[in-house]
């Protein structure tokens, strides 16, 4: 990545988004070095909670053996199989043996609903996960994710609808908390129309983030087009410096509550 876009970028935010949380990023690669290889064990199940680290600055990537979660191996592109009875893990269980998560009304809307989603292998062996600061020439960023809150959600919403006529630039897909911020987004890299992905709605994800926080994803040929536009848009105006008065740093320098049931995902 060019030094200079990840600098402008840097100073844009800072200009325009106080000191709030910086977004990282993620690319695959079958290049062995990019940054450290986590083992298996070592970050906590679910790959939300994981994101913590790189949230903190810590660089990471990771290959099939360092995800232990089915649902974040297949999200990952790492595997495609899930568990078995998924139908009723994702429905309303099979009592006495498989308690269901209760996230669709009936196994056969899931089967249904299984028909929508998309097929994804991994481009490489390795994903790598670096946030924006710590990104060195060597590294080629995919997708930018965002936690975000409100205000900046807004701000980042309505930049990513800048330069499109049509309304929907950002869409919310129904999904786990890995597929809106992996899967999902890097699917759109190749869409006629990149467009960016609200996320983190799943209630198995929410207790790995603040409780006031949401994500924001977007492809990186989107998200070099929403740079290009930031000094011309609205972030410019007074409007957005009255709400730029009330943007915070969040800390990300926690993992997820203890109490989380560490259950598979498909």
């Amino acid at each position: 990545m060019e030094v200079k876009t990840r600098e402008r970028f840097g100073l844009f935010w800072k200009r325009y988004f106080n000191n709030a949380e910086l977004p990282i990023t993620f690319y695959y690669t079958d290049e062995e070095g990019h940054a450290e290889l986590a083992k298996p064990g070592s970050i906590p199940r679910c790959v939300i909670g994981a994101l913590s680290e790189i949230r903190n600055g810590i660089s990471l990537c990771f290959d099939a053996q360092s995800i232990v979660c089915f649902g974040g191996r297949r999200y990952l592109g790492f595997a495609d199989r899930i568990i078995d009875n998924f139908e009723y893990f994702l429905s309303y269980g099979i009592p006495g043996k498989l308690e269901g998560e209760r996230y669709r009304k009936s196994p056969e809307l899931v089967k249904e609903s299984m028909k929508y989603s998309p097929k994804f292998k991994a481009p490489g062996r390795f994903i790598v996960f670096k946030r924006w600061d710590k990104l060195e020439e060597s590294d080629d960023p995919e997708v930018v994710i965002f936690f975000a809150q409100p205000d900046v959600l807004s701000g980042l919403y309505t930049l990513a609808s800048y330069d499109e006529a049509e309304p929907n630039a950002v869409f919310t897909p129904h999904g786990s908390g890995c597929s809106t911020i992996i899967q999902l987004p890097y699917l759109q890299r190749s869409s006629k129309r990149p467009r960016a992905i609200i996320g983190m709605f799943d209630p198995s994800a929410r207790p790995y983030v603040p409780k006031d926080v949401l994500t924001f994803s977007v492809p990186m040929n989107k998200f070099i087009k929403m740079i290009e536009n930031i000094e011309e848009s609205f972030l410019i105006t007074d409007t957005w410096k009255r709400i730029q008065k009330r943007v915070n740093y969040h800390a990300a320098s926690w993992v997820a509550c203890s109490c989380h049931p560490l259950r598979p995902r498909a």
